[in-house]
């Protein structure tokens, strides 16, 4: 597997998914990266726009296990992880397993569930196992999960905790969509339908491609202008809390798989530029600014390090 074979590999899944959601072809990039890297996304925006079709029709052009869990208050943890069943046939209590038992997981609005069960799913997203009856279940690998919420609506819904959110990989805010497409969408009855879209790909493609991401070089300038981005949240004047070191080495993770994606085995400052807001926008609180503005200001006042050089020499 080469790097051309991951980079076609890449425009199929877009192409197929556009079959069914079109104006999202950087947002199904993103959770392919994330994917790529073991990590996990949340998808935010407004009621109609898509994000539990975009998040299916992903899963469809892969070649793994899929489950949908739709988050309702009352909703309780077993619910997700499974439980112990009695079955009268052996006289013995055995073991169900839950949704959260497949590769990809779309947890539909997850900000209407409960802290308990947002505990669970906790755990699932940073150990890759569950626990039921006190045994731990190993999750099947790859894992990833693809979690949606309403930001507008507030009536018996749960916000998520910082600590939960910071688990996510990246936030993607879906906003309303150009003319242009609103008029396709409008036009074509079959979009939004994901029975189009094909699978394109395997499991093995999947593990192969992981694999792959490991062996992107990432210059040590590269990384340090990571950590200066991270450590720069901090002492922002609008940011009352600042980017934790995991997100320093979530970005790290991810640029790695954005070079892949994009036919390089070598990350430049440009893909750090374009993923950063994605990966910092919920790991920061701000007072009173939208953390993407801060971010981009950040971004504007850090010099990459082909400038620290130019500014070195001069």
């Amino acid at each position: 597997m080469d790097l051309d074979y991951v980079k076609n590999a890449v425009d199929s899944v877009v192409r197929e998914v556009s079959k069914a959601v079109i104006g999202y072809d950087l947002e199904v990039r993103l959770l392919f990266g994330c994917l790529l890297v073991g990590g996990h996304v949340l998808v935010e925006g407004f009621p109609g726009l898509a994000k539990t079709s975009l998040a299916k029709a992903f899963a469809r052009t892969l070649g793994l296990s899929f489950s949908r869990v739709q988050f309702t208050p009352d909703l309780l943890p077993s619910d997700i992880t499974g439980s112990l069943i009695f079955n009268p046939r052996v006289g013995d209590f055995e073991v169900r397993l839950g949704p959260i038992f497949a590769n990809i997981v779309l947890a539909d609005e997850i900000n209407r569930a409960p802290p308990k069960v947002q505990s669970a799913l906790l755990e699932a997203m940073q150990e890759g196992q569950v626990t039921i009856a006190g045994k731990p279940h190993e999750l099947p690998k790859p894992f990833m999960v693809i979690a949606t919420q309403n930001p507008i609506e507030l009536e018996g819904t749960y916000p998520l905790p910082e600590a939960q959110l910071d688990r996510f990989t990246v936030r993607i805010r879906l906003s309303y969509p150009s003319e242009d497409v609103e008029f396709r969408i409008a036009s074509d009855i079959e979009l939004g339908n994901v029975n189009l879209v094909n699978t394109v790909l395997s499991r093995d493609d999947i593990v192969k491609m992981q694999s792959l991401v490991k062996s992107v070089r990432v210059d040590d300038s590269i990384t340090r202008y990571i950590v200066r981005l991270v450590r720069g949240t901090r002492s922002m004047r609008d940011v009352k809390i600042g980017a934790s070191p995991r997100a320093a080495q979530t970005l790290g993770k991810l640029v790695r798989a954005w070079a892949l994606i994009n036919g390089r085995n070598y990350v430049i400052p440009d893909d750090v530029k374009q993923l950063a807001p994605y990966v910092l926008n919920h790991r920061i609180i701000t007072v009173g600014t939208d953390p993407n503005i801060v971010i981009r200001q950040l971004i504007q006042q850090t010099p990459t390090p082909l400038m620290e050089n130019v500014i070195r020499r001069t």
